[in-house]
């Protein structure tokens, strides 16, 4: 792609490269040295640049402090064996930070300011992308409200952002979920779809919850009857029962369009496994589980990539999961997005986006 705009550039003075320990990565701790920004005003995006990272002055009347008017996406670049940078997906994390944002009210980022604005920010902060097998450059875009009004309206201004932070796993180990079925994550009709801000505030006390009860994440289920399993707090969820792999689907507008989810759903049509997009029913994941027909159970997402489950709570019973071999599906998938990720295997999707 050709560079449309125009974006200046400011570099920090100090940079924290030399003294961050890349051994020892925390996720989302450590941020990189500098951050894209675009401002709205007047009906467009302007006044596209990158500079170093710092903190932000808002008003104390910020409308997105008050009404929650903020989108953001999750995405990742590697390094190859030749030290090229190389995104994953960013096109697809493009298109659905738009569909997030026209369900807020929040205009659309045009191609060229997401995709060039990352460009130049990945350029002037390549050597923060760590080499180190398992680890990445966590990518965070995201859209805010920046009237300083008490009034509730869509914002006439707003701020574009890109930060990157060097990472390891999201979960070092496999987790433990317990079915959720008295609080809601989302419902038809409400923005369950988009990657809202406010999703994330209201999926905090529910899981906290469960953590003190000594699980790492909730299973949804469905706002209506609570009988349908949905997602995970951090990720798209898929079983593997009779040698099917079940996953919710998206068109009911509750589920977040898991960009790892697509991947892993092509990559398991290849394989010839059989994809059934559907709502597995806690009733049924109880019985797979007690008659031994849940084969897999794993969650997909940017920061997990796939997170292995291996214990899951159902109506106050836990149920342990066998160890899988590691020619299992789950593990199977996990290697092959890696190997494409850090280009130890052709890319066949069009998905890597080279820097």
């Amino acid at each position: 792609m050709n560079t449309t705009i125009d974006i200046q550039i400011k570099q920090t003075s100090q940079s924290k490269l030399q003294g961050t320990d890349f051994e020892n990565l925390s996720f989302g701790q450590v941020m990189s040295d500098h951050m894209f920004v675009a401002d709205y005003k007047n009906g467009e995006w302007q006044d596209f640049r990158v500079e170093p990272y710092a903190p932000l002055s808002l008003n104390p009347a910020n409308a997105t402090l008050h009404y929650g008017q903020s989108v953001f996406e999750g995405l990742k670049a590697y390094k190859d064996g030749n030290n090229n940078v190389l995104i994953f997906r960013p096109d697809a994390n493009q298109r659905r930070l738009n569909e997030s944002a026209d369900r807020l009210c929040i205009p659309q980022i045009p191609e060229d300011v997401f995709m060039e604005g990352l460009r130049k920010l990945l350029e002037v902060d390549r050597e923060w992308i760590p080499n180190k097998p398992g680890c990445s450059l966590y990518i965070r875009p995201f859209i805010f409200a920046t009237d300083d009004y008490l009034g509730i309206r869509p914002s006439a201004t707003y701020k574009f952002m890109i930060f990157t932070c060097p990472v390891g796993h999201y979960y070092a180990k496999p987790v433990s979920v317990k079915v959720e079925t008295k609080y809601t994550r989302a419902a038809e009709g409400g923005t369950g779809q988009a990657k809202a801000a406010g999703n994330y505030a209201g999926s905090l006390y529910p899981a906290q919850i469960a953590q003190k009860q000594g699980y790492d994440q909730l299973l949804w289920t469905d706002g209506k009857s609570h009988q349908n399993i949905e997602e995970s707090g951090t990720m798209n969820v898929m079983f593997i029962i009779n040698g099917s792999l079940i996953t919710a689907p998206t068109s009911k507008g509750t589920i977040l369009k898991g960009i790892t989810r697509d991947s892993v759903l092509t990559l398991a049509k290849e394989k010839g496994l059989k994809v059934d997009e559907r709502f597995l029913t806690v009733s049924e994941l109880k019985e797979a589980l007690e008659n031994n027909t849940l084969q897999e159970a794993f969650g997909t997402g940017t920061a997990a990539t796939i997170a292995h489950i291996y214990k899951i709570n159902v109506g106050d019973k836990d149920y342990d999961l066998p160890e899988k071999p590691a020619d299992s599906f789950s593990y199977q998938v996990l290697e092959t997005l890696d190997a494409i990720k850090y280009g130890r295997q052709e890319d066949k999707h069009g998905w890597i986006t080279k820097v």
